[in-house]
């Protein structure tokens, strides 16, 4: 195998956790390696813009291998989470764009870790490209890269040598992915095992709570979605929600699409299935109970539409999650 050099971003405001975790990751395949003796594959650098780099609102100082001008080439940059306000960490952390650009039209392949995708971003190397970020983000990231194919369902997307992944802790997923890209499905598997990371894990939809849009100024379609979510035991159509406010269904339709990022029947199916998840989480009822709470009568097109929007069905979802099963 063709030694790999790895550079994990030291970025003001960055989630010193998501810095970690990447690095203990390829050092361990390093060490699977070795033991098995064999050449390490991996050599990893902490890259940051100063000598030292201030973390975690000041508790923390960490203090990079190398400065990114000082990196001619890399095969592989790590951009970590932030856990720092992002508009202010970008500002903060322009000055790796040029480096990231530069790194990427040498043959350098990226990889964005959670909200890292911000950064990632704009660099313009993701503008037509697949992305995924945390699912709270994805309004934010919407709104400022709109020439990016956001995939909150996805927890890792590969594109074009450009990797990225879901949020939080999901960014181990995408380091597991690397890794068996990189050092074969016998290296990722041990360090699946390891760090007791499920590495089939491959969405993050049953981890999405939906939180209606509605940072936009178009009034009607903030009734119609407040309507929708006052009223979703009750079946609910577009003629209902077109009549209620005296518009035309093409240019309601249009102006609900542009304002959430949701056709009107997606928005009323995930206002439904979100009420259908709280309620399996807190159990008491049975699947045929709560499918008819949240306005269903027809059980096939629940659990359809209630698989397509969480990855599991409703009977998975509940093994998952419900409280009365965590208290046995």
């Amino acid at each position: 195998m063709q030694q790999k050099h790895v550079s994990i971003l030291v970025a003001a405001g960055s989630h010193l956790g998501s810095i970690e975790n990447s690095r203990n990751g390829f050092l361990e395949v390093n060490r699977f390696l070795e033991n098995a003796g064999k050449a390490p594959l991996f050599t990893v650098q902490l890259a940051g813009l100063s000598k030292t780099v201030r973390l975690g609102n000041g508790m923390y100082t960490v203090r990079p291998d190398v400065l990114v001008q000082e990196i001619r080439s890399t095969d592989l940059i790590i951009v970590p989470a932030f856990s720092d306000d992002i508009r202010r960490s970008l500002k903060q952390n322009q000055a790796f764009i040029p480096w990231i650009v530069r790194q990427y039209k040498a043959g350098a392949e990226m990889a964005s870790m959670c909200v890292g995708s911000f950064l990632l971003a704009s660099t313009g190397l993701l503008n037509g490209k697949s992305c995924s970020t945390h699912w709270q983000a994805a309004e934010a990231f919407r709104a400022m890269f709109p020439e990016v194919d956001l995939v909150t369902d996805k927890i890792i997307t590969d594109e074009h040598g450009i990797y990225s992944s879901g949020g939080a802790f999901s960014s181990a997923n995408l380091i597991l992915y690397i890794i068996e890209k990189y050092a074969g499905r016998e290296a990722a598997v041990y360090c699946s095992k390891v760090f007791q990371i499920d590495i089939e894990r491959s969405s993050q939809s049953p981890f999405i709570i939906f939180q209606g849009q509605k940072d936009h100024e178009d009034e009607p379609v903030k009734r119609a979605q407040e309507f929708i979510e006052k009223n979703y035991r009750d079946k609910i159509s577009v003629e209902q929600l077109t009549d209620m406010l005296a518009l035309g269904r093409r240019n309601f339709e249009r102006r609900f699409k542009k304002a959430t990022s949701n056709t009107v029947v997606e928005y009323i199916q995930r206002v439904k299935m979100e009420a259908a998840k709280k309620n399996l989480e807190a159990g008491g009822k049975t699947i045929n109970e709560l499918m008819y709470d949240v306005g269903y009568s027809d059980t096939k097109a629940f659990r359809s539409i209630f698989k397509k929007i969480t990855g599991l069905s409703p009977v998975e979802y509940r093994n998952k999650y419900s409280k009365e099963l965590w208290a046995v």
